[in-house]
């Protein structure tokens, strides 16, 4: 799917994050800048969430209280996750939708994602937005 606007990214993911439920994991990849954030943001906004949503880069991870709890990651500071780091990133997944940014560093550590989300740059304004889920009736009508 093609994005025009930061609000269209945001409502592509509320309407994904109808469909999800407590120990969900969605991986959101892509470039800086490509949109990631505002992407977890509307999916936020959809479970409830009511603070402010924001890059959790310099903390690693936000959890906020909505319907569902949502865990926030932004792995962007690591290369590689370490079993310490995992220890540390564990609990973030208890009961809770977990949104995490730059998912590659926690190869091999991270649960089955049941949503793959991808954000490439399509020009100034514009995102390429690719979704993919081993269960496809979950993505079923949202592009």
């Amino acid at each position: 799917m093609i994005s025009g606007s930061p609000a269209e990214t945001e409502n592509l993911a509320a309407r994904l994050a109808e469909r999800l439920r407590p120990g969900d994991l969605v991986t959101v990849a892509g470039e800086l800048g490509s949109g990631k954030t505002t992407f977890v943001r509307g999916a936020a906004r959809a479970l409830g969430v009511t603070r402010p949503v924001t890059s959790p880069t310099f903390t690693i991870g936000n959890r906020y209280e909505g319907r569902v709890p949502v865990s926030h990651l932004d792995l962007y500071r690591f290369e590689a996750l370490t079993a310490a780091d995992w220890g540390a990133l564990e609990p973030y997944f208890e009961d809770a939708v977990v949104f995490c940014e730059w998912p590659e560093a926690a190869e091999g550590w991270l649960p089955a994602a049941r949503v793959a989300v991808r954000l490439e740059h399509a020009g100034p304004d514009r995102r390429l937005i690719a979704l993919e889920s081993p269960e496809p009736e979950v993505l079923a009508g949202l592009t």
